[in-house]
């Protein structure tokens, strides 16, 4: 559960069927009375100086960031739309009979400069934005799921496509091509495929709405969240905050124009040690309720109304389809299946949960008592006097292993635990090609010395940067058009910048997050595939961070920290009294953190799973779904519904649960390197080539089946949580 991970790009009618959330007529009347391939090639030919019109004279082709200007995305997204029409025009006129070969494979080869275009694009736009990117995500987006429409809403490449799918028994295929098969079938059906053309205009139509709402939705939020500034010009408002906090939050008064004081924001690395070590108890409210309002000001910015009325959309599009809900719809793709299974998962673990987090309100009203406080515990006080009673408890403050755990350290520690399990090597490069001076990029190697991929990291936080933490693709791995694609894989992150002559120094927390995003990576890095629509992490929403959930366990084992976790300064291991300290606290304020994620994730159930196509009243729909749980007004959900990007700008609608399902198979799949030996070489290798390999070539639960030998079970997770029954 660490932040949003981005589905990569996989292919140009793969990121149309995803962008379909909306939809609007592409070109003039002119151009559409042109051949689409002579479109293309008009455009082609009067941007000669575009570098997507030609093939990247770069290392391993990595994107040549120094040369893409903002003003080569729309012409070049324009060519491989039309480049893309062309071809599937293609497939539709081929006067032969349908085949696997000349229908599907076909399909899946077709749209390469969309893919190479948006590939860039919406990296961009997550990690390094400005307002030109903005803007023409805007006019981009509705253009891109228009041409997906185009081809889902197509009776006649339907037509081809289920003939080969209905004689799928007779067909000599190969498990991948069996599933490419499959899904494609089936994105054309769950595409409205099989509407009536009354059906279609409307699909259309909720589409194109739904698709600017979330848009609308994430621009509002990026706005919010650079809008709030706590800004401190009195030292004694500072008082308990650790000293590189306070150099920090002076770094950032600098840069926003306030020389001489500190100025604080809603990001998580600046909020989050305000919230835990602050005395001010009045400025920790001020800057929790800066957070947890946003979009919720009835401002230019407010979110209320856009996300009522997507979830109603979605509930519309969702009975033209002939589902009950847009959660029935979503969960019919996922290893879930249905929303009464993961309300039936929830309801298996937030009794337990919620029963410890009010056993921890208790404790920590007890403390308040006892130091004289003349107040009840309030949200804004949970992170400061959890601290104390874990310094307490455990005499443990995670201050104390901040200089233990360098980024330069840590990524030490993440490539040395590579190493162990899959034999993966890396080099730095300086020289290679990259969107901010920041990043910074690798060369990575397979076991047999093979040039395997190109990793980028980005690690700290800036304005131009979404939130959170995931991992994408500019390139996915694949075996297509006769060669081989290595991919090009980046982790952003939103880690604090070095201050002055230190380095970054992480927090216990953060470093376990830098470990998580890379099992994300080593999952696309580590993928063997045929077709790129199933490289990598192109599976279920609800398997996709599994992976990266499983590559958290090794960042605790002493082993492991033994390798790494070393002073900045004096080189010292980190010592055992202080891991056998991290050990025990590792289970405290499980109740707090479960309970705050899974609010978050009933609530997103709570508005997917309306039937009702009237936009609800936002604030009380929140409410009621937050008193109907049970929520303690001691904490909120992880995400209320007016700042909640991955239901309502991301691809977690319906999904949000993804998480502590995931986390069931990877609490499960640690037990078994438990079992064998933490760097057991046969049990990496069928991790590797069960689940990493593998991607969506296959059935996920079959394939975790396959490693594990069971499917998995809820005791691991509870376990590790310290919330099983004693």
């Amino acid at each position: 559960m660490k932040g949003l991970t981005l589905k990569p790009i996989v292919s140009a009618m793969a990121l149309a069927i995803a962008l379909g959330g909306c939809s609007a007529q592409q070109g003039s009347s002119q151009e559409a009375e042109v051949a689409p391939n002579v479109v293309a090639q008009r455009i082609i030919d009067n941007n000669a100086n575009n570098p997507f019109f030609k093939p990247y004279d770069t290392f391993l082709g990595m994107p040549d960031f120094d040369k893409i200007k903002p003003e080569h995305y729309l012409p070049a997204f324009k060519a491989g739309i039309a480049q893309h029409k062309a071809e599937i025009q293609a497939i539709i006129d081929n006067p032969a009979a349908p085949t696997f070969a000349n229908t599907i494979e076909a399909m899946e080869f077709s749209g390469d400069l969309t893919t190479k275009v948006a590939s860039v694009f919406y990296n961009l736009t997550s990690a390094d934005t400005n307002e030109q990117l903005q803007a023409i995500s805007k006019e981009v987006s509705p253009m891109l799921s228009a041409a997906g429409d185009d081809i889902l809403l197509n009776d006649k490449l339907f037509k081809r496509v289920k003939a080969v799918y209905d004689q799928r028994d007779s067909l000599t295929l190969n498990t991948a091509q069996q599933k490419l098969l499959e899904d494609t079938y089936k994105s054309f059906t769950r595409g409205g495929a099989n509407l009536s053309d009354a059906d279609k205009v409307k699909l259309r139509a909720l589409n194109e709405k739904i698709g600017k709402l979330s848009l609308e939705f994430g621009d509002n939020l990026l706005a919010e969240t650079n809008a709030f500034e706590l800004v401190i010009d009195n030292a004694a408002d500072l008082k308990g905050l650790p000293q590189d906090v306070i150099n920090t939050a002076a770094q950032t008064a600098e840069k926003k124009g306030h020389s001489g004081k500190w100025v604080f924001t809603t990001q998580r690395p600046s909020i989050t040690p305000f919230l835990t070590y602050a005395d001010n108890r009045e400025l920790r409210e001020k800057i929790y309720k800066g957070y947890i309002e946003r979009g919720n000001n009835d401002n230019a910015n407010d979110n209320k109304k856009i996300l009522a009325q997507m979830a109603a959309l979605r509930a519309e599009r969702a009975q033209l389809m002939g589902y009950k809900s847009h959660a029935h719809f979503v969960l019919e793709e996922r290893t879930a299946k249905t929303p009464e299974n993961v309300y039936g998962l929830l309801d298996k673990v937030w009794p337990a949960a919620l029963g410890q987090a009010k056993a921890e309100v208790a404790v920590m009203q007890k403390l308040i008592d006892e130091e004289g406080g003349n107040f009840k515990l309030a949200a804004w006080d949970w992170w400061y006097y959890a601290d104390k009673i874990r310094v307490a408890k455990y005499s443990f403050n995670e201050q104390e292993t901040r200089p233990y755990f360098s980024l330069e350290n840590t990524l030490k520690g993440v490539f040395y635990t590579a190493n162990r399990l899959y034999g993966i090597t890396v080099k730095e490069r300086t020289d290679l090609p990259k969107y901010n001076d920041e990043v910074r990029t690798w060369e990575v190697y397979d076991k047999d010395g093979s040039l395997m991929a190109i990793f980028l990291g980005d690690y700290y936080v800036r304005d131009s940067k979404r939130g959170g933490a995931w991992a994408n693709s500019y390139r996915q791995q694949y075996r297509m058009h006769g060669v081989e694609s290595k991919p090009i894989i980046v982790n952003v992150l939103n880690y604090p910048r070095p201050v002055g002559d230190e380095p970054a120094l992480l927090t216990f927390d953060e470093a376990s997050t830098l470990f998580h995003e890379f099992g994300h990576a080593l999952h696309a890095m580590l993928s063997d595939v045929e077709y790129r629509s199933q490289a990598g992490t192109s599976v279920p929403r609800d398997y996709v961070e599994f992976p990266s959930q499983v590559m958290e366990n090794w960042m605790t084992q002493p082993e492991v920290l033994a390798q790494f976790a070393k002073h900045y300064k004096t080189g010292e291991v980190i010592p055992q009294s202080l891991v056998e300290k991290i050990q025990a606290a590792s289970k405290f304020n499980q109740g707090f953190a479960t309970v705050e994620y899974m609010a978050a994730t009933k609530l997103d159930l709570d508005w997917h799973t309306l039937s009702d196509v009237e936009p609800k009243d936002a604030a009380k729909f929140e409410a009621d779904s937050l008193s109907k749980m049970g929520l303690i007004e001691e904490i909120a959900p992880r995400y209320r519904s007016t700042y909640f990007s991955h239901i309502f700008s991301g691809g977690y609608s319906a999904g949000y649960y993804s998480y502590l399902w995931s986390d069931i198979l990877g609490a499960d799949a640690f037990e078994a390197f438990k079992e064998n030996g933490i760097f057991d070489k046969a049990t990496a290798d069928a991790f590797r080539n069960n689940v990493l390999s593998q991607g969506g070539s296959e059935d996920p639960m079959l394939l975790y089946k396959q490693f594990r030998g069971k499917e998995a079970g809820i005791e691991p997770l509870l376990r590790s949580r310290g919330l099983l029954a004693k």
